[in-house]
């Protein structure tokens, strides 16, 4: 009772209006009131000590939001699909997880394997010199497109199809992990995504993707399969154009959905390559699930008539969720064919979202 008829006592004599005063009369009137329908709690749990004031309750943690603005998500989605008038895009799929990379930027990614420097420009230029022109490249597609932010990515083939069969005779071989640590080391100070790449040979997806968890882990490392070395009738890897069907692109989805839910991880990113109709068969039969966000990434080197031919034939004709398109620094300026520039690929339809350059 003495901090209450203390406190009251200090109002008379402060300069405020009537108002004020009556009202914090009430207030007064209010905590004597609780403090005598409950005499176990002592008025120390109401006030604090002489000169500290009310206690202030403990402000609540803002919880980040586990959902996305589904609003913005498909207007995002709409613009992708670049005035689409047959239906087709963009694709209906469930929305994806908080924290989904796609739609809300474009990767652009450097392609190729550190033991050779014919597979692609990952592994043919120095790590300054490389990463510096991809740099470049990301700047060059965020000029072309600023309403998506541009985002820069290393694209690691982790296992490769080999000629010869090998000790276990499944024509593939994985890489040693030091390299995987390589390209996860030089894509940190760029705050780069790593796509592992995997080209199964006599094997299967399932137990080649399963070799590398232990990075996919990781919240920044995403998967490519390769079907174009994918041989299941014994051929050898690059005498013959291979094949995935759905189901082994499922077996993926099915890994990495499994460890984003585990792992609480956002959305990972699925890089199918394409440039034949044998090379995917059963599309509409590929999964399309909140935690995995799938591209169709067009794959093959030639000039700008048979690029975007085959774009639209295995492509857009047939939708999975999000494109890619895959440029040759070599092969696509031979024969005086010119290369994609950002400016005319973002006139596609649908605009490719991934970018991948060897």
């Amino acid at each position: 009772m003495f901090y209450i008829y203390k406190i009251i006592k200090e109002l008379v004599f402060m300069k405020m209006s009537p108002q004020t005063f009556v009202s914090s009369l009430i207030i007064f009137s209010f905590l004597l009131t609780s403090v005598s329908c409950n005499k176990s709690k002592s008025i120390g749990s109401i006030l604090k000590k002489e000169n500290s004031g009310i206690i202030k309750p403990k402000p609540v943690p803002e919880k980040k939001s586990e959902t996305i603005d589904t609003t913005d998500y498909n207007n995002r989605m709409l613009a992708l699909a670049n005035n689409d008038t047959t239906g087709r895009w963009p694709v209906k799929t469930p929305y994806p997880l908080a924290g989904a990379i796609l739609p809300y930027n474009r990767i652009i990614a450097y392609y190729g394997n550190l033991y050779s420097k014919r597979m692609g420009i990952l592994g043919e230029l120095p790590r300054a010199e490389m990463l510096k022109k991809l740099q470049s490249e990301v700047a060059r597609w965020q000029a072309a497109d600023s309403s998506v932010k541009a985002i820069p990515a290393l694209h690691y083939i982790a296992i490769t199809a080999q000629g010869a069969p090998g000790k276990d005779n499944l024509h593939r071989m994985r890489m040693p992990f030091k390299q995987i640590d390589t390209i996860l080391k030089w894509a940190k100070p760029i705050n780069a995504l790593v796509f592992l790449d995997v080209q199964v040979g006599h094997s299967n997806v399932k137990d080649e993707v399963s070799t590398l968890e232990s990075y996919l882990k990781l919240p920044n490392v995403h998967l490519g399969i390769d079907p174009e070395f994918s041989l299941k009738h014994g051929e050898i890897p690059g005498s013959k154009i291979g094949t995935f069907t759905s189901d082994d692109i499922n077996d993926a989805i099915d890994i990495l959905a499994d460890l984003v839910r585990k792992n609480k991880l956002t959305p990972k990113i699925l890089v199918v390559h394409r440039f034949t109709q044998g090379m995917v068969t059963g599309y509409k039969n590929i999964k399309k699930v909140p935690e995995v966000q799938v591209i169709m990434n067009m794959d093959g080197f030639g000039d700008k008539i048979l690029k975007k031919s085959t774009y639209l034939s295995y492509i857009y004709r047939e939708p999975v969720q999000f494109t890619g398109f895959k440029l040759f620094y070599k092969n696509d300026i031979k024969k005086n064919w010119t290369m994609y520039t950002p400016e005319e690929l973002v006139k596609f339809t649908p605009k490719p979202i991934y970018i991948q350059y060897q």
